[in-house]
């Protein structure tokens, strides 16, 4: 079998199951292979019923009696028995499984473990896993793979699909020198494969798992380097001079553009009449004032006689920096055109013919402006923003739009600089730090639990003076291998208790992108007033009037993407608050937490981040906005990403190519396997 090979040619994947993999972005053996858990499950020995805990995932030892069987709306099954031990009982119910009836045997001991609830003094276990006690004890001391998932798709699925790739796959090809691999004590491909999807014990997997990031972060440095060679000689037709109506914008403007902004602007400006190719990465943060940069740009760009185009990762954002450009460009005399994929099949020719006879000056819009009808006269400068969410292949298929057109990349990812030279090696890099002076900052609390009446009171309060409030939860939808809050039960929660007056919607990444965009647009417009959501805002749009975010489970985010979402409020004239809420009340959270509480500098809070973190919760914490390689993190792994990059640096340039050449001749299924990070950065 070839890593090449479609995902259906492992034994037991169907059609069925190959289009449930395919919605995972799983098409081949190789990117199978390279699906990695998120977490790892534990199965700890059984505890006594008195002792379970509500919200937990509870193990007890416990005999079956009164089993009974219901039906609810003629179609559901509902079994339920009670499970005794000599400590207590506890309630079971399983739905739309009716042949468990036969499973279960009155008077006999099971294993049970599931997701304790409470209903009056009553505890309860719903979708229990049960278990022989011999099955269990096989079970236990063994990491268990916990994969992502869709509708449809069980873990068991991707498990067994796993080891029958795993035991078919031949020995895969190995991209790292040899010298390097013994000197960083990287193993072979194929054994750290096997040992994170099933390891042997958490020393292995350890083992498994910062080889696989070295390889990720190596192979991604390799490339970078050679993307950045190939870039040193290349001249650029596009050399713009100054022209006084930037000068007239930035004097017109209702406000001063701080210290940072201003030198950004002459460094942009220089690159732009370097006759050279400029490739700058603009990292400024949340709320420091990127986008009037990216205006500047276009308009100068414009009057020089070409195209800008300004690519941003959803519509709303789009349609909103469209409004925005319309305002400050159109008293210029630029032309400004929206294209986004929910626009008609004529509207788009529309566009497209604008676009084809110079008839447009500025494109604004999402992927729609790299596809294949998409053409431009003389485009000039391509602009991304929240750049993290477009890969390196979208920048480069954008840019090939044009005749080595400019690049500008923006992002308010707050990156040590040491990580950022590193990560993009093949640009020049600036920095805002500055905010503008009328910006409120905002004011931050960390608490537990036990405050969240408190602050639904505090939101109701907000609501009646005619603000809006974001509730930001980490998981979608209820797990059986998790006690964390998710978006769909808690919105059914927040409509019970605020009631009619207050609308509550939910928002996360597995709707489709027509009724995510319905949503904030309605959010947007204030018909929504409570938004729950899972970190898809974090790259949102702009509502002034949003003046409250809540995260719960905030334990489990990075610093620095708690810092991204706490930016979706302070936007407007009004005081704004961020509540932080941890399920974790241990010193050592409430102590990381706390940096929030102490600053609003996300460069400062970035750089905390990157000291405090360490190899201990592999899983549990992910920059999810960030940066995302398949397994590595750029806070966590960050030595690791420093023995990688000088690694890289040490290689010559045939050295770069060959590696480069022999990725090529595996195809291009086997470049992406470690190299996810080409599609995400």
């Amino acid at each position: 079998m070839q890593i090449s090979d479609r995902i259906d040619s492992v034994k037991g994947i169907g059609d069925k199951t190959r289009a449930l993999f395919e919605k995972l972005n799983v098409n081949t053996v190789g990117q199978l292979l390279t699906y990695y858990p998120r977490d790892y499950e534990t199965f700890s020995g059984p505890a006594p019923v008195a002792s379970l805990q509500e919200g937990s995932i509870g193990v007890v030892e416990a005999s079956v009696s009164r089993i009974s069987e219901t039906r609810a709306g003629g179609r559901m099954h509902i079994i339920t028995c009670v499970a005794t031990d000599p400590s207590g009982s506890i309630a079971l119910t399983w739905f739309n499984q009716p042949y468990l009836k036969k499973q279960l045997s009155m008077g006999y001991r099971y294993i049970f473990r599931g997701k304790i609830t409470r209903k009056g003094n009553q505890l309860r276990m719903e979708q229990p896993k049960f278990y022989k006690r011999e099955e269990y004890a096989r079970l236990q001391n063994v990491l268990q793979p916990v994969y992502p998932l869709t509708k449809g798709l069980t873990n068991n699925m991707v498990s067994k699909s796993m080891k029958q790739a795993l035991s078919l796959a031949g020995e895969l090809p190995e991209y790292i020198p040899s010298a390097i691999r013994r000197e960083y004590g990287v193993l072979k491909r194929k054994n750290t494969l096997e040992e994170i999807h099933f390891p042997k014990s958490r020393e292995t997997m350890l083992e498994a798992r910062k080889s696989l990031v070295f390889e990720e972060f190596f192979l991604f440095s390799v490339f970078l380097r050679e993307l950045a060679g190939s870039k040193e000689t290349k001249n650029s037709e596009f050399v713009f001079r100054n022209v006084p109506e930037c000068d007239a914008l930035i004097e017109n403007l209702p406000y001063e553009l701080t210290g940072d902004q201003k030198k950004v602007w002459e460094e942009i400006k220089k690159d732009l009449a370097s006759g050279g190719v400029m490739a700058r990465l603009v990292q400024g943060d949340v709320g420091s004032g990127k986008t009037i940069l990216a205006m500047l740009a276009l308009l100068l760009t414009v009057k020089n006689g070409c195209q800008g185009c300004l690519m941003v990762p959803t519509e709303v954002l789009a349609k909103q920096h469209f409004d925005s450009a319309k305002k400050l460009l159109e008293p210029f005399g630029v032309r400004i055109t929206l294209l986004v994929g929910s626009m008609t099949a004529k509207e788009k020719r529309e566009v497209y013919a604008k676009m084809q006879a110079q008839e447009t000056d500025v494109i604004i819009g999402t992927h729609a402006l790299i596809q294949e009808k998409a053409e431009y006269a003389r485009l000039g400068l391509v602009i991304t923003d929240e750049q993290h969410r477009f890969g390196v292949k979208q920048r480069e298929k954008l840019a090939g739009k044009g005749f080595e057109p400019h690049i500008l990349v923006m992002s308010a990812t707050p990156i040590p600089r040491t990580l950022a030279m590193m990560l993009y090696g093949d640009m020049d890099i600036s920095v805002i730090k500055e905010l503008p002076a009328e910006r409120l900052p905002i004011k931050n609390c960390v608490v537990g639990t036990g405050y969240r009446e408190t602050a639904y009171k505090f939101m109701e309060k907000q609501i009646a003076e005619g603000h809006q409030v974001y509730i930001i939860c980490a998981m979608v939808e209820e797990s059986e291998t998790s006690d964390l809050e998710n978006v769909t039960d808690y919105t059914e929660r927040l409509k019970e208790r605020f009631g009619s007056s207050v609308c509550v919607e939910a928002l996360h990444g597995k709707m489709k992108a027509e009724e995510k965009n319905t949503i904030m647009e309605r959010f947007a417009s204030g018909e929504i007033q409570i938004l729950v959501s899972t970190t898809v805002v974090e790259v949102g749009v702009n509502v002034p009037n949003a003046t409250v975010m809540m995260i719960e489970n905030a334990e489990r985010f990075g610093l620095a993407q708690l810092h991204q979402l706490r930016g979706r409020v302070g936007r407007g004239s009004a005081q704004s608050y961020c509540i932080i809420m941890s399920g974790n009340g241990d010193e050592a959270t409430m102590e990381r937490l706390g940096i929030l509480n102490k600053s609003n500098d996300g460069f400062f809070i970035a750089s905390e981040d990157l000291r405090l973190r360490g190899p201990g919760d592999l899983f549990g914490i992910r920059q999810s906005g960030d940066m995302t390689f398949k397994i590595g993190d750029i806070y966590q792994d960050a030595d690791c990403l420093k023995e990688a990059n000088e690694a890289a640096n040490r290689l010559s340039m045939d050295a770069r190519k060959q590696i480069m050449d022999d990725l090529y001749q595996n195809g291009a299924n086997d470049i992406f396997l470690f190299l996810d990070a080409y599609s995400t950065i």
